[in-house]
């Protein structure tokens, strides 16, 4: 019998209610009728040599964020097209989704990795658990090569965002369209720290007291790296950086982990929780020891030697990344995250 969770146990397995390993990687939380759902990449046959990369999307739900029920695969890997975005040997991940005001419809992103190239698809559902349809597949947002990401709706108006990483360029701001399927065309540019390892990806958003945070980290693959913390009263910044949200990790490496999503509980005065995948669960280098990995290697790249050496620094076994969800403390407008060994919310008014 699945032993009922009362508590959060960051790093350790996490089961769902039928004792498996969840499987919602690169993941966000979304509450709806008091319902949480819990979606990301499944990385249950992701192990090296595997050839899949995933095997689709899968959501589970819960009504009190410890005990998570499988809901099964909401997007389905395309086993028959190796042209399709989902087919498992492409490089799909980071899927978000956002619930467009205008059509009532869940909108999933999702970015596809394609070589050099990153591509982005959008899928359309009448409910959250699907059945999705595809609406744009396989094309570059504003022309640009568009990495992780994160989906945003502004909690006063409703109006939807898409922040990116310009692949290992800068952070973009872009807006949507209503439907949500789409950028608009309108977009500002952000935090320009030149080529990788020094790139921030993985935005993570969040709104609090008239202010929007990001949280963000380094370009180290699967590598944990230190985050960053920014602030802005509008999307189209200015953003100001606020410092590293874990300033007591004398790893420098966010707690092994690479933040996905922060969500805000329903409920609670002010508990955000930042949502983690620890990617390398036994993985204890020093985060300077990826910054000085991934600068050399990219340093070759632009020096025009061959582009080898990569496989081993990005595809390790996935199927075997857990998760760190810790909740978030403010010092002012600066986020920070205190490690905890285990917690509950019963401990938040």
């Amino acid at each position: 019998m699945t032993r009922t969770h009362d508590r959060f146990h960051p790093g350790e397995e996490w089961l769902d209610t039928a004792g498996r390993p969840i499987q919602a990687h690169g993941g966000s939380v979304m509450e709806i009728d008091g319902t949480y759902y819990w979606y990301g990449e499944n990385k249950e046959l992701t192990t090296p040599g595997s050839g899949i990369w995933h095997w689709g999307v899968r959501c589970y739900s819960s009504t009190d964020l410890y005990n998570w029920t499988d809901e099964g695969v909401i997007i389905p890997p395309d086993e028959e097209d190796p042209a399709s975005p989902l087919h498992p040997a492409r490089g799909m991940d980071r899927p978000h989704i956002v619930r467009s005001a205008r059509t009532g419809k869940f909108v999933c992103w999702v970015k596809v990795m394609a070589g050099s190239t990153q591509l982005s698809t959008t899928l359309v559902a009448d409910s959250i658990l699907g059945p999705y349809e595809k609406v744009n597949v396989d094309f570059r947002p504003l022309g640009m090569n568009a990495g992780d990401f994160d989906l945003v709706q502004d909690p006063h108006d409703g109006k939807p965002y898409y922040v990116f990483e310009r692949v290992h360029t800068e952070l973009i701001v872009a807006d949507l369209t209503d439907e949500c399927t789409d950028v608009s065309g309108y977009y500002s540019t952000h935090f320009h720290h030149g080529r990788p390892p020094f790139t921030r990806e993985a935005p993570a958003h969040f709104y609090r007291q008239g202010r929007h945070y990001l949280l963000t980290s380094g370009t180290t693959g699967y590598y944990p790296n230190w985050s960053e913390a920014a602030t802005a009263r509008t999307m189209h910044g200015p953003w100001e950086v606020v410092g590293d949200p874990h300033p007591d990790d004398d790893s420098r490496t966010s707690y092994r982990t690479q933040i996905s999503s922060v969500f805000q509980v329903p409920g609670k005065k002010d508990l955000y929780i930042a949502l983690g995948d620890r990617w390398l669960p036994d993985y204890e280098a020093d985060g300077a020891e990826a910054y000085e990995l991934f600068d050399e290697y990219f340093a070759r790249i632009d020096a025009g030697e061959p582009d080898t050496g990569m496989r081993e620094l990005t595809e390790p076994d996935t199927s075997r990344a857990r998760y760190v969800w810790l909740p978030i403390r403010f010092d002012g407008d600066r986020p920070i995250i205190d490690w905890r060994d285990e917690w509950s919310l019963d401990e938040f008014d």
